[in-house]
């Protein structure tokens, strides 16, 4: 995957989006109303932007466009991450985990992944 550097709001419309596809700009809008207060013009600016950078494709259909995510979630996620330790500068994935984890109340199932996901990082030697 190219780098893809997303701001806060572009990973909110892409959240959106890896979990329902296709939708309208006035789907988006509407979903992310009470916790943005986004208008249209601001959605659609940032779809542009976000079509512009590959990591969205919008098709005409009708009267109205729908919105699609080109970029797949674990790999923008995983860049993310990369791009973090990178920025932050350190080595210690336990000092990030506890970093992470410290005031989040995790689920059985949560930790269960985790630990599921630390044995294969381990096998990985």
């Amino acid at each position: 995957m190219e780098r893809i550097s997303l701001s806060d709001g572009e990973w909110k419309l892409l959240n959106l989006l890896w979990e329902e596809q296709p939708l309208t700009i006035g789907q988006m809008v509407e979903a992310l109303a009470s916790s943005t207060g986004w208008t249209k013009a601001t959605v659609n600016v940032m779809l542009n932007r976000l079509e512009s950078k590959g990591a969205v494709r919008i098709e005409t259909g009708g009267r109205r466009k729908l919105i699609y995510p080109v970029i797949d979630r674990e790999e923008a996620v995983g860049q993310e991450a990369r791009d973090t330790l990178e920025r932050i500068r350190t080595d210690s994935i336990g000092l990030l985990l506890s970093a992470m984890t410290r005031d989040t109340k995790l689920s059985e199932k949560e930790v269960d992944e985790l630990i599921r996901i630390l044995k294969e990082a381990g096998k990985n030697d």
